[in-house]
């Protein structure tokens, strides 16, 4: 990573961060083979290490989830253009989604018959069509690149004269809502749905209407179309699960122990 090299002309440049396909499995392997180990000897392990919320288990897992919320660190950067390059926070994604999984595991102490347990399908779930996702799909993405599909064919009359009133409608919307961009090359950012939230949804509208007309998602496999919706799907639904967890331990520690010994740091019991 960051290692200089020369290009053809001699001269010196960086390449991009990035992690191979063998480094990514090597890294998944580890998890489980962690994991495994983890809760094989469990048992053996410290009280403390063993009691669902104690002072030490809290702080693993307060730390387990911070290092997973930086894939939305990745997400702003990605979306925004900001805070440095893309492909550096996809390493840092990975590597921080793994660490705290692990000690999301940890914080665990093996109970994994309750709702909170769903998080953490969901979070192996992230890992492994992930994993997939950069593996196998990667490559299929890349030869479609490469491949001349009969959809890039001309339209019908009916449909280009569709196409063409949605393209002057979305011009007309980029005009008010980036009028610098080319709505050849333009893609909606963060940014924008945060100062032009109405408009981002119009224009975000348009381009699915657009993608609908071509027929975009009929070029490729359903796996290859749906992957990134399925992926983002699934990590907001654990951000929302992790959200909602962290405010019933807290806010509502008698009803989550049921009765039993509150065993986890507090503010209030109701």
């Amino acid at each position: 990573m960051n290692v200089r090299s020369l290009n053809g002309a001699g001269f010196l440049h960086m390449r991009r961060p990035d992690i191979g396909n063998r480094v990514l499995i090597g890294m998944v392997a580890a998890i489980v083979i962690a994991l495994l180990l983890y809760f094989l000897l469990l048992p053996l392990m410290p009280q403390a290490l063993r009691t669902p919320g104690s002072p030490v288990l809290y702080l693993i897992g307060a730390l387990g989830a911070c290092l997973l919320l930086v894939s939305m660190a990745f997400v702003l950067a990605k979306r925004t253009g900001r805070g440095g390059p893309p492909p550096a926070w996809f390493v840092a994604h990975v590597v921080a989604s793994s660490l705290g999984t692990v000690l999301v595991a940890i914080h665990s102490a093996g109970y994994l018959r309750r709702p909170p347990a769903l998080l953490f399908l969901a979070l192996l779930g992230l890992i492994l069509l992930g994993v997939w996702g950069r593996v196998w799909l990667s490559r299929r993405i890349s030869a479609t690149f490469g491949t001349k599909h009969g959809h890039f064919a001309a339209l019908a009359e009916d449909k280009r004269a569709k196409l063409s009133v949605l393209i002057a409608r979305k011009v007309e919307i980029l005009r008010a809502l980036d009028p610098g961009a080319a709505e050849g090359t333009f893609s909606l950012t963060l940014a924008h749905w945060l100062r032009r939230p109405r408009l981002s949804a119009r224009y975000a509208r348009l381009v699915r209407e657009e993608s609908g007309l071509i027929g975009t998602r009929a070029m490729v496999p359903a796996q290859q179309a749906y992957w990134r919706a399925a992926h983002l799907a699934l990590a907001y639904t654990f951000v929302a699960g992790l959200v909602i967890h962290v405010v019933t331990v807290t806010f509502f520690a008698g009803y989550v122990a049921d009765g039993g010994e509150i065993t986890w740091w507090h503010l209030a019991a109701w």
